[in-house]
């Protein structure tokens, strides 16, 4: 058939191919599959953001003062279009936290249950010997690879830290993703600034963000440019027609703490140091992100078929105070690196991209709008959960500890669900050392191997007494160590913890002569 050529059909035709980049895409087959998005932050507690998850006691949002120093829209955007947990769990230190959400075991099982220094095995002094510093390698079940099995296009955007430099696991390519684009062995980027090349200027090359070249000497603050990358990248895997599980890994907000100089102004007259006032510019630039990837999936017409899963790796990193007080993640006590629930309690939020009753994925998982729920969940249910709404099997000789969110996330109780969470860290020197913590139902036990150990800055922490016993219900903020006055309890909740990290596995320290294993004792 011939095109008319004449004036008005050319002028047409231009206006069209004007407005083309910017039409929703419509492939063949793309809604068959839902899409799957899990936005992950780096070192975000539960109180880094303008959204009140912690409640009063007739379960309501109650607001505290760092809900009110942080600003965060888009999350609250994403909050009023579904539901929000306020006990969800992660490990209180990165690696072991990623390779659970992409394995769906706890570490304790998996066995990474530190943070893996890219060059150099960072069990501690006394660490357990046999932890699993190499961390993620080709060949293991993870959830990019189940899910690209079943069609899926899989996309790592960001921080990797799955494995140390010289394993093949350092690249998230190697472990089931199709895609890496700046995923790399380490934790913390070398810099934010495309000035500085994203750490290749300046002493920590080491932590260049790889793969970002064409930002260089450029202002384009690292959170910006990796929000870019996952545009070219969702646009083109929708253009071909393909289902895509889109592992979004900031590196914010993790340390070094240099402000996004596109939110400075708001926080210079905040009376917060100037590390606090970087810290908020990231957890702000990281929410832009946030919206301004909710809104191109809405341009490019697969919202309603995306379910976004937002998250932290462990708590908060805030540099507003000491691990063991109430300060960076108030009223919480405890940061990143504690065995308090400062140090393990992040957000978590689940919303369809854009919410319609009527889309067939969403009447397969209706998610209700603002929602609350209370029931303990962790990051080793994100596995399970994603499998169970993607339709997909995970294969049978692979153990997974976490179960599915589909009848929480729905907003319906699940009375069936244990209200459990184990966290295992035999290792130092760092901000809490050597311990293993084991909550069940309202309490809390936590047991340290050692009672003095070296501090991750120097000198000598006590950490008092074998044990610390907690009361949560009564007690959410653990100020009230109950292990001398309630031992029937304490002993009781050891053999919950001794059983529960035979049945995981898990490595144990050693003494000083580095051979004889330190084990949980019952009191």
């Amino acid at each position: 058939m011939k095109i008319p050529t004449t004036p008005f059909a050319a002028a047409l035709l231009a206006l069209f191919a004007a407005l083309a980049p910017f039409a929703p895409l419509s492939p063949a087959g793309a809604a068959e599959r839902p899409n799957l998005l899990v936005f992950l932050v780096d070192d975000m507690g539960v109180m880094d953001t303008s959204v009140a998850f912690l409640t009063d006691a007739e379960g309501q949002p109650e607001r505290h003062p760092l809900n009110d120093y942080y600003r965060t829209p888009a999350m609250e955007r994403l909050a009023a279009r579904g539901i929000r947990f306020n006990q969800f769990y992660a490990m209180s230190v990165c690696s072991p936290t990623r390779i659970t959400l992409v394995t769906g075991q706890n570490a304790a099982r998996h066995g990474t249950t530190n943070w893996i220094n890219p060059d150099n095995n960072n069990g501690g002094p006394q660490g357990a010997p046999d932890w699993n510093w190499e961390g993620i390698k080709p060949g293991d079940t993870t959830l990019p690879a189940v899910l690209g099995g079943a069609g899926y296009r899989t996309i790592h955007i960001g921080k990797g830290h799955f494995s140390p430099r010289e394993f093949p696991g350092s690249d998230p390519s190697t472990i089931g993703f199709d895609i890496n684009i700046a995923g790399a062995s380490f934790g913390a980027p070398g810099s934010y600034y495309g000035e500085k090349n994203y750490g290749a200027i300046g002493r920590r090359a080491h932590h260049a963000v790889p793969g970002l070249e064409k930002y260089h000497g450029t202002d384009t603050f690292l959170t910006e440019a990796l929000t870019l990358e996952a545009k070219a990248v969702l646009r083109e895997t929708v253009e071909e027609g393909k289902p895509f599980f889109l592992h979004f890994s900031h590196y914010a907000v993790h340390a070094p703490f240099e402000a996004d100089p596109r939110f400075a102004a708001y926080y210079e007259d905040s009376g917060k140091s100037s590390a606090a006032q970087a810290f908020a510019t990231l957890i702000e630039g990281m929410d832009k992100s946030l919206g301004d990837t909710l809104d191109f999936l809405e341009s490019i017409g697969v919202a309603e078929d995306t379910l976004v899963v937002f998250l932290g790796d462990n708590g908060s990193d805030a540099p507003l105070g000491d691990q063991h007080e109430v300060a960076c993640a108030a009223p919480l006590r405890g940061k990143k690196g504690a065995h308090y629930e400062g140090g393990m309690r992040t957000p978590l939020i689940a919303a369809w991209a854009k919410p319609n009753p009527e889309n067939p994925h969403q009447r397969a998982l209706p998610i209700p709008a603002g929602a609350i729920q209370a029931q303990v969940a962790s990051v080793a249910d994100i596995f399970p959960t994603l499998l169970d709404v993607a339709g997909v099997e995970a294969p049978q000789e692979h153990p997974v500890d976490g179960r599915s969110l589909r009848t929480l996330l729905s907003g319906t109780p699940d009375p069936s669900r244990p209200e459990q969470f184990l966290m295992h860290y035999p290792h130092g020197p760092h901000r809490s050392n050597y311990f293993t913590v084991w909550r069940d139902g309202d309490w809390k036990v936590v047991y340290h191997y050692l009672p003095e150990v070296p501090t991750h800055g120097g000198g000598i922490q006590s950490e008092g007494a074998r044990y610390q016993l907690f009361h949560l219900a009564e007690d959410p903020y653990e100020q009230n160590d109950l292990a001398e006055s309630e031992p029937a309890e304490l002993r009781r909740m050891m053999e919950g913890l001794v059983a529960q990290a035979e049945a995981h596995g898990a490595r144990f320290p050693v003494a000083e002569d580095g051979t004889t294993r330190l084990l949980p004792e019952l009191p």
